[in-house]
């Protein structure tokens, strides 16, 4: 994680973390040699992204704002292209390209993925990059396989500079349809039992 301190832990949040007493024993020595080389992702960080199905994307704007968008897909609609790369199919939206236009003054972008059931996250800096489809029609392909439902404009490809995994204070636990329908089906199959077992009773008492 230490590119990821030397990128988040600027002199002025260190100073503030120093007055507020709970600046990362890790990270308080942040020596010239530390933290200049992009931090590699690992199987746990490259299975974790692999597994979700959306992701929130930040960037920057010329007017120095910031800008957050929400990705989503099936799972592995992120693709892992090595330990120091990510890439996706980018599918049309609303067409107001907001990221997209960000990322041609600056390609700098911070990822936030999320595991609500399991109340993880993982954070992650990155140069962030747009390519036509014909530019590689071969890394193009396997992008969309699998991707989001649509139209794909485009290509992204984001080189990982550092990330951190985050405590699982105050992320709420939420779940998708996905992760509710065994559940579901199973108060389906007790309710049916239960109204058998009572056409049994009600039966047996005629």
């Amino acid at each position: 994680m230490s590119r990821f301190a030397r990128l988040a832990f600027t002199e002025t949040v260190r100073l503030l973390q120093q007055e507020e007493g709970t600046r990362p024993r890790q990270y308080r020595d942040l020596g010239e040699a530390v933290g200049r080389h992009p931090d590699p992702l690992g199987e746990r960080e490259t299975e974790f992204i692999a597994n979700r199905d959306g992701f929130y994307l930040a960037s920057v704007g010329e007017t120095g704002w910031p800008y957050v968008q929400f990705r989503g897909g099936p799972p592995g609609f992120v693709h892992v292209l090595d330990e120091h790369t990510l890439g996706y199919a980018d599918v049309r939206g609303n067409r107001e390209y907001i990221t997209n236009g960000n990322l041609r003054a600056d390609g700098r972008v911070a990822l936030f993925f999320m595991d609500y059931p399991r109340r993880t996250r993982l954070k992650l800096f990155g140069h962030a990059a747009t390519h036509g489809l014909q530019e590689d029609p071969e890394l193009a392909e396997r992008l969309c396989a699998p991707r989001t439902d649509g139209r794909v404009e485009r290509t992204v490809l984001i080189s990982v500079e550092g990330y951190d995994w985050n405590c699982p204070k105050h992320i709420p636990r939420r779940y998708t349809e996905e992760e509710l329908a065994p559940l579901h089906e199973r108060i389906r199959r007790l309710e049916a039992e239960n109204a058998e077992l009572r056409a049994r009773l009600g039966g047996s008492g005629g």
